[in-house]
């Protein structure tokens, strides 16, 4: 079974003695969801009458936001703006627990994203990054917060490749969710999958993630892979080996598919590595993080806690 925890240089802290359970590295910012009262938008008149509906969201949002509503002990490294956006994003933050110790300023303003959201559950996203792709954190406050982590969770902002190489050396778990992979070859992403030992991501332009899955592992084996596949379920690359699993349904019905992929990582990430299940138990807790966070329109703030998860994955055989 792949495990990295306690495999800490000499001189690292130990597990038991790290402050914080997780970090989450990336994006965070202001998503407005935009619901059309029809089943598409009409671009043909000016006007369409919608519910718009903003919230702290993006990857960093529901993946800081879902661990500490796990109760785990939760700090966030990434940029907001000084303006209001980021502000209220950092008292929410304080108020649920998460460290901010980590979060920089971005002089272009807090990020922000417009999610059209259909009836069908499709979603057209546009994201609006700010600086990004220029600015970078204080690396000497991030090494302190990381160093003492058991857990990091990546997004895929561009100066976060630049704090990489600083959790190898550390010796840490590093995970990241590449997101919608659009090419097999694709450099913007090459960096976080050689440092990663765990990767992420939606198959959304694939039919079948084992392909992708396959390919990285050519270029970098022995990782674990897993990738989301929607109603289909979700698949697991491990031990050289693609395996399949089934969608769950349980509770409300799915409303709004913002944050699926966050809720897979924040459900195996938890349940590997700081509870200690097994990957079947893991995987199927992924899915059962990622479809109760389908059940929630456009909020981050009642995503679910580990009483649900674990009443839900104890009724599930193994």
């Amino acid at each position: 079974m792949f495990q990295k925890l306690g495999n800490q240089p000499k001189g690292e802290l130990k597990m038991s003695e790290k402050k914080f359970d997780v970090a989450v590295i990336g994006n965070v910012g202001i998503d407005t969801n935009i619901y059309p009262e029809l089943d598409e938008i009409n671009f043909n008149v000016e006007a369409n009458f919608t519910a718009n509906v903003d919230y702290i969201g993006q990857a960093g949002g529901y993946g800081a936001r879902g661990f500490a509503q796990l109760d785990y002990r939760s700090a966030f490294i990434g940029c907001v703006g000084e303006d209001y956006h980021g502000e209220f994003i950092k008292k929410t933050f304080r108020a649920d627990g998460i460290n901010i110790d980590g979060i920089f300023i971005d002089p272009a303003g807090t990020s922000r994203s417009v999610n059209f959201m259909f009836p069908d559950g499709r979603r057209k996203n546009f994201y609006d990054g700010k600086s990004h792709m220029n600015i970078g954190p204080d690396l000497e406050v991030c090494k302190q917060i990381m160093a003492n982590t058991k857990v990091l969770h990546f997004n895929i902002p561009n100066w976060a490749r630049t704090l990489l190489p600083i959790a190898k050396e550390l010796g840490i778990v590093v995970s990241t969710d590449l997101q919608d992979i659009v090419h097999l070859e694709d450099s913007y992403r090459e960096d976080f999958i050689k440092y990663s030992d765990v990767i992420f991501f939606s198959s959304v332009n694939f039919e079948n993630p084992g392909i992708v899955m396959e390919s990285i592992n050519k270029k970098h084996p022995n990782k674990i892979i897993i990738s989301g596949m929607g109603k289909k379920g979700c698949a697991i690359f491990i031990n050289n080996d693609v395996r399949y699993f089934d969608s769950i349904e349980f509770g409300d019905p799915v409303i709004d598919t913002n944050g699926a992929g966050d809720g897979l990582a924040v459900g195996f990430l938890s349940q590997y590595f700081l509870e200690g299940r097994s990957i079947e138990q893991s995987i199927m807790s992924a899915q059962i993080v990622a479809r109760y966070t389908c059940s929630k329109k456009a909020s981050t703030k009642n995503l679910i806690t580990q009483k649900i998860l674990n009443d839900v994955l104890n009724k599930i055989p193994f």
